[in-house]
C-alpha cells in the first residue's frame, strides 16, 4: 500500500521550459553582481568555500563566478551551484521579478492526496530552498503546507539507487510503501532498483517514454 508520494519538480509538477527559459536564465544574468553584493555572507561564502573545493584549488570572486558560469552551460547538478542560484532566485520571488510555475492540474490533485492521507515529498535537484519558493510564490497560493519534506543533491544523485534508500529511511517507511514521480526514465530505474513503486510522467515534448514504468500524461492518470 502507497504511504508517501515523492515527486519531482521539472516536467512533473512543473515545466521543464520554466526551469530552463527563465530560472536558468534569471539565475545566469545576475550571477557575477549577486557574487560582488554578497559574497562576505557567511552563507555565501561557504557556498564559493565549496566551488574551491570541488575544484581543488584556490579562487578569486571572478575565477569562482567563471567557474559558476561553465557549470551552468554544462547543466551540472553539483550542490554549491544549485545553493547559489537558489538564493538568486529568492532574491528574485522577493522583488515579484519571478513567479514559480506549476501545471494547472498540480495544486488540486497535491490537495487530494493531501487530504487522502498521503504523505508528500519532493526530491529535486534544484536546492530545497529552491524548491520551496517554486511551491510557495504560485498562482495558485503556497502549496508549501502541504509537503512533509525535500529532498536535493545533498542526499545523493537522483540516479543512483543508494538516494532513494536514504529518503525511505529518512521518511521511516519501506521503500515499496512509496511512489516516486519524474518524467526521466533514469531517475525512475534507480528509485525501482531502491524497492519504491514508480510512475513516469509525460507532460512535455522533452520527455522520453520508459517502457519498464507506468505512464501517465498527468496527475489525473498517476495509480494510486
Amino acid at each position: 500500500m502507497i504511504k508517501a508520494i515523492l515527486t519531482d519538480i521539472e516536467g512533473t509538477t512543473s515545466s521543464i521550459d520554466f526551469v530552463h527559459r527563465t530560472l536558468f536564465p534569471y539565475a545566469r544574468r545576475r550571477l557575477r553582481d549577486f557574487l560582488r553584493a554578497r559574497a562576505g555572507e557567511d552563507e555565501v561564502r561557504q557556498q564559493l568555500d565549496a566551488v574551491k573545493q570541488q575544484e581543488n584549488r584556490d579562487l578569486t570572486l571572478e575565477e569562482a563566478a567563471k567557474v559558476l558560469e561553465c557549470w551552468m552551460a554544462e547543466d551540472r547538478k553539483v550542490t554549491p551551484l544549485k545553493a547559489l542560484q537558489g538564493l538568486i532566485w529568492e532574491e528574485g520571488y522577493q522583488a515579484g521579478e519571478l513567479k514559480g510555475h506549476v501545471y494547472p492540474d498540480t495544486p488540486d490533485h497535491l490537495r487530494r492526496w493531501h487530504r487522502q492521507g498521503f504523505r508528500l515529498y519532493v526530491y529535486s535537484s534544484g536546492s530545497v530552498e529552491a524548491q520551496k519558493l517554486i511551491f510557495s510564490h504560485t498562482d495558485y497560493g503556497d502549496l508549501t503546507p502541504l509537503f512533509s519534506g525535500y529532498f536535493d543533491t545533498r542526499i545523493g544523485g537522483k540516479r543512483e539507487a543508494s538516494s532513494y534508500r536514504t529518503i525511505a529511511q529518512e521518511i521511516q517507511l519501506p521503500a515499496g510503501e512509496v511512489l516516486f514521480l519524474s518524467d526521466v526514465g533514469e531517475e525512475l530505474d534507480a528509485a525501482r532498483d531502491a524497492g519504491m513503486q514508480t510512475c513516469q510522467l509525460l507532460r512535455d515534448a522533452q520527455s522520453r517514454p520508459a517502457a519498464p514504468h507506468p505512464q501517465a500524461r498527468d496527475f489525473s492518470e498517476v495509480p494510486l
